[in-house]
């Protein structure tokens, strides 16, 4: 096994996958269940009975694109849209070789850009009823390829990424709200300062969207002081990314973060992954339980490619 590093990259995107296994044996599970049998370790079977460390189609979509940004040499969101077409029908970058989750929103829009010609891009669904989380459960690598970028520029790539499954204007601001405060979390700013200074971000440039109504418990600055049984876990992306941020500022440790969020219940492995990203940058790898760490499928392969993307970004800046 390849040696644990102190790296924010690795914290990340480990951190996230990690979450994400830990949030799949009990996906759908009520929140009430969970409280009666809560979620303490990696755990295996359950829902979709995969063994303990399986992740999902979270992780699955998130390296996906970190591959495509270690071997393109610019965001290409054809590319993207490919390995994601590739995981869909042929169980590519999964931990066992078979898709065992997707989401309908993502599924229809991979269907879109492999059968009806259209650009990656334009692929993701605009309804209103297509803003479940499918998209910012894969944008945190957006926020490494993007630091340092104009913000314009940052907003329109993770905006573009997004938009190959989730083309909604709310999808899309949930994403830059995600990235904005995983930028300042990069810089090393604690959880509290990186939502204060990430949301005040967002404000000055999109106060006048025309979906920031939908984040206004995000974008007021309270969240931290909401009760649990104010947060709801569902599918949809703005619950996902309020309970995500609720269980980072509210806790003092990758463990009981990734804890807190996966026993919300509901859509937990996805609840798990984007406050595990997260979590993963302000702890570092080093703060991963070595006990799931070590039962995550596929580990050394997916080490790899964090140092092979870290390289990548080392050569840029």
């Amino acid at each position: 096994m390849l040696p644990k590093r102190d790296s924010k990259l690795s914290g990340a995107l480990l951190g996230l996958t990690v979450a994400d296994a830990l949030g799949v044996p009990v996906e759908f599970r009520s929140r009430a269940a969970l409280d009666a049998d809560p979620v303490t370790e990696m755990r295996g079977y359950g829902t979709y009975n995969q063994p303990p460390g399986t992740w999902s189609d979270d992780s699955t979509m998130t390296w996906c694109t970190v591959e495509s940004l270690t071997l393109r040499p610019a965001c290409d969101t054809e590319d993207m849209a490919e390995r994601f077409v590739r995981w869909m029908t042929r169980g590519y970058m999964t931990p066992h070789g078979e898709l065992f989750d997707i989401g309908n929103a993502t599924r229809e829009a991979l269907e879109r850009y492999r059968t009806e010609a259209v650009w990656a891009k334009f692929a993701g669904l605009t309804r209103e009823q297509s803003n479940g989380n499918g998209s910012l459960m894969r944008i945190l690598p957006m926020a490494f390829y993007t630091r340092g970028m104009e913000v314009g520029e940052r907003d329109r790539l993770a905006a573009e990424v997004s938009s190959i499954t989730h083309r909604h204007p709310r999808s899309i601001l949930a994403c830059l709200i995600y990235v904005e405060i995983a930028l300042r979390l990069l810089d090393g700013l604690p959880a509290a300062e990186a939502y204060r200074l990430g949301i005040a971000a967002i404000e000055e440039r999109y106060a006048e969207h025309e979906e920031r109504w939908a984040f206004e418990r995000v974008l007021n600055g309270g969240l931290a002081d909401l009760r649990r049984e104010d947060i709801r876990s569902s599918g949809y992306v703005v619950d996902t990314l309020e309970a995500a941020l609720w269980c980072l500022l509210t806790t003092g440790s990758y463990r009981e973060a990734a804890l807190k969020a996966v026993n919300l219940g509901e859509d937990t492995d996805t609840t798990g992954a984007v406050v595990g990203g997260l979590a993963g940058i302000l702890y570092g790898e080093a703060g991963i339980p070595e006990e799931w760490l070590s039962r995550i499928a596929k580990l050394d392969e997916l080490r790899t490619l964090c140092e092979q993307w870290e390289a990548v970004l080392e050569k840029r800046a």
